[in-house]
């Protein structure tokens, strides 16, 4: 009994630092999924929401489609999109990389799998991906997937949670 409560004791105390370790390992992840992806506007509706053609890579298919919906809402926050025949560019969210840097712990829960960056994508593609539109590649599965993004509601967002100053606030 005395060795159960002994191996309980040093168990619970190796719990935190096994955590840590994947957080940094989940950190790492993040890092690389948002370090090389591309997007495309398809269209801009006037509700405050952008229509995008955004690629996601993974080692199976469903995680590179998960990704494509990080990397369209990251695109808003801090890339911006690219314009188009009958649309601007439109601007990042946040007018530095380093916004993402400064608020890591706010990030890395907004963009945690099934975490608040869903509520602003409407996935607007049936089904899984195929065709032109999924491709094997080294490692996995590059997909790409047809978005749209709550723009608007995604820039409140940050404005209400302090991340963003917003328009009202002056200069």
């Amino acid at each position: 009994m005395k060795r159960f409560i002994v191996l309980s004791a040093i168990c619970m105390m190796l719990v935190p630092f096994a955590s840590f370790s994947q957080s940094k390992k989940e950190i790492k992840s993040l890092m690389e999924n948002f370090s090389n992806y591309e997007v495309t506007t398809v269209q801009v509706a006037v509700d405050g929401t952008k229509f995008v053609k955004v690629w996601g890579y993974g080692k199976k298919v469903d995680i590179a489609i998960m990704n494509a919906k990080k990397n369209a809402v990251h695109a808003c926050l801090f890339r911006g999109l690219p314009g188009m025949e009958s649309a601007m560019a439109t601007p990042p969210i946040f007018k530095s990389q380093r916004a993402f840097d400064d608020n890591l712990d706010y990030f890395m829960d907004f963009f945690v799998t099934g975490g608040d960056y869903i509520q602003y994508v409407n996935v607007t593609t049936d089904g899984v991906p195929s065709g032109q539109d999924r491709r094997e590649v080294k490692g996995g599965y590059k997909v790409a997937l047809y978005v749209q993004v709550m723009y608007d509601n995604l820039k409140k967002r940050m404005e209400e949670d302090g991340l963003v100053r917003k328009l009202s606030d002056g200069f």
